[in-house]
């Protein structure tokens, strides 16, 4: 899966050895590490010696005095090489990728490895302590914790760490997906100044996909947990009828019932946003975004103080971008946007959505499409075996056969980028791609 991966600032240094400027790598909008050009040049040498020709293109080196304008071109370069260097999860699986951005995140923050003590917080408010070293992937953390909680390891791809905000109001922010390579500990020393805090929720955007879990006890207290949560936060929208029969389920304790109900409940397993603006159906609204169950579900209110609620879905979803805007006006934050390209009765436009959770947004419409794909994959083997030949090829995909799956990183800029028609058809995109 591509990661989203970007270089928002190049730094000068004075000093003439070993190179004149400083790239400053991010993953999600979050510095991950600062990192010289030859640095990543011998990091890509050892991929090439593992991955040969599976390794894109590196920017080649230039043999003249830099300048800044040379710096910024080679900035775009590398940023597009880091972006197509995670196409191939053997790669991102492998020693030398791990361990190239383990010593990145420990050197730029300057944290070595020894033990520490990291806490790991459930959705019920609880945490588990861990011991740790410092130099500890999200993917070993990750494993650890749901391994000491009872979890079956075949489970555990159901379940991601996340870094998250509890706010004063009770609202609660999904801030990022930890990526498996990166280092829980070193990134919230690196973003101190956010107060996040490090969770464990499951992370598909199915809610049928609960019934595979159910069996497992600590997957089941897992998402009764989470469930509760989002009862409590208002991220679902029960009817006073459904309320009344989670309340009475909740009382005595039957939560294989409760989970069972909450799946006819709007919006369970959905990831809510923080309220943002958007430019539909006019530009300047205010928007509550619930992403999940295959559409992005934005309750709008217009200028006229009104409130209307429209469904993207994602079938009618060709292409989208997340674009770095630069900061706000007051120098305090900066803005990201993600736009969408979405065929609306037969004509296909952009809507755009300016949330700081852009990223994550990106990530959620990721994991949708990956889920249809391997849904349809399943459709397609059990058609194989129980259809007789000559009726094998009738059925028709439910997926759509022009539908363009391509996300892309802008930085400071927008334009249009459209894969060549012979990429872009859906039932050719492996997940890895996405």
């Amino acid at each position: 899966m591509k990661l989203h991966f970007s270089i928002t600032a190049v730094e000068e240094l004075r000093e003439r050895r070993g190179g004149r400027y400083l790239y400053s790598v991010c993953l999600e909008g979050f510095l991950l590490g600062k990192a010289r050009y030859s640095q990543l040049r011998r990091w890509d040498a050892q991929l090439r010696q593992l991955f040969g020709n599976a390794v894109p293109p590196f920017p080649p080196k230039f043999y003249l005095v830099m300048t800044k304008s040379m710096a910024d071109e080679r900035r775009s370069q590398l940023e597009q090489y880091l972006q197509n260097v995670t196409l191939d999860s053997n790669i991102t699986n492998s020693d030398v990728f791990i361990g190239f951005f383990r010593k990145l995140q420990q050197d730029t923050f300057k944290i070595q490895t020894q033990r520490a003590f990291l806490d790991v917080y459930l959705t019920d408010g609880s945490n588990i302590r861990l011991d740790i070293q410092t130099s500890d992937t999200a993917e070993r953390i990750l494993e650890v914790t749901l391994c000491k909680m009872g979890l079956s390891r075949e489970l555990i791809k159901y379940f991601s760490l996340f870094f998250f905000q509890d706010h004063d109001d009770g609202a609660l922010s999904v801030v990022k997906k930890v990526a498996e390579f990166e280092l829980p500990y070193v990134s919230l020393q690196s973003m101190k100044e956010l107060h996040c805090k490090l969770g464990i929720r499951k992370w598909y955007m199915d809610p049928s996909l609960d019934t595979l879990l159910m069996d497992c006890r600590a997957s089941l207290n897992l998402l009764y947990m989470q469930a509760i949560q989002e009862v409590k936060r208002n991220w679902v929208k029960p009817t006073e009828g459904q309320m009344q029969e989670l309340e009475f389920l909740q009382k005595n304790a039957n939560r294989a019932k409760f989970l069972e109900l909450i799946r006819e409940v709007q919006f369970y397993g959905y990831v809510r946003l923080d309220p943002c603006i958007c430019d539909y159906p006019e530009e300047g609204c205010s928007a509550d975004i619930y992403v999940g169950n295959n559409e992005i579900n934005c309750c709008i209110k217009l200028p006229t103080n009104q409130t209307k609620e429209v469904s993207f879905k994602i079938n009618r979803l060709r292409s989208w971008q997340v674009t770095f805007l630069g900061a706000t006006k007051d120098g305090e934050e900066d803005t990201l946007e993600l736009r969408f390209e979405y065929n609306d009765s037969g004509t296909w436009q952009w809507i755009i959505l300016y949330t700081k959770q852009a990223f994550l947004l990106s990530s959620c419409l990721k994991k949708m499409i990956s889920e249809q794909m391997m849904k349809a994959s399943k459709e397609g083997q059990e058609m194989e075996i129980e259809m007789p030949k000559s009726t094998k090829n009738s059925k028709k995909s439910s997926v759509p056969q022009k539908q363009v799956i391509h996300s892309g990183f802008l930085l400071r800029k927008r334009f249009l980028v459209r894969p060549n028609d012979e990429d872009c058809v859906f039932e050719k995109i492996r997940e890895e791609d996405l």
